[in-house]
């Protein structure tokens, strides 16, 4: 079993790709792969350049590791309450290589931000639109006040977040806790 996690931000330091890379460490028996959207530079789209150019071969491999992941985590940051220009970019070409992007794996949706709201704006808004693009979403968790309430070697800290994210993760099958 194989699970593609990654922070759908090209932040060096984002807390998003912190979440996913604990999230995706949640699971024993699975093969993890972390995608870094800071090292995936791609150019803007635009119909004119897909035709002049066709489809970057970055969008061809990463449609493929989409194709040949058992489970995708996504955790997304949010840019005045939507996807990331780096994510938003990223979906438009891969939406452009296959409609039905997120069509195969089962899907887990993550959002975390410094605020209250926890990036629900972006979440509720891939919530909608995924399934459009043949998501499975089997999951999502939104953190709130990600700086008080994560830590990277404990995780979630929060007694009722931290519940409520660890039933998600047991439906999905995760490691047993540790005592």
């Amino acid at each position: 079993m194989k699970i593609l996690a990654f922070g759908a931000s090209n932040s060096k330091n984002s807390i998003n790709q912190k979440l996913a890379i604990y999230t995706a460490n949640q699971f024993e028996n699975f093969e993890v792969e972390i995608l870094d959207l800071s090292a995936l530079e791609l150019p803007i789209y635009s119909v004119d350049r897909e035709q002049n150019e066709g489809i970057p071969k970055k969008i061809k491999d990463f449609v493929t590791k989409i194709e040949s992941c058992d489970l995708l985590i996504i955790s997304f940051a949010e840019h005045n309450g939507t996807y990331t220009t780096a994510f938003k970019n990223l979906f438009d070409w891969a939406s452009r290589a296959k409609q039905k992007t997120w069509e195969g794996p089962k899907m887990l949706l993550l959002s975390t931000s410094p605020g209250p709201r926890g990036g629900l704006g972006v979440l509720e808004a891939a919530l909608s639109r995924f399934p459009y693009h043949g998501a499975n979403i089997i999951g999502s968790f939104s953190l709130p006040n990600f700086d008080s309430n994560f830590e990277e070697q404990n995780g979630i800290l929060e007694t009722e977040l931290k519940n409520k994210f660890e039933e998600i993760l047991n439906k999905i099958q995760r490691k047993p806790a540790k005592s």
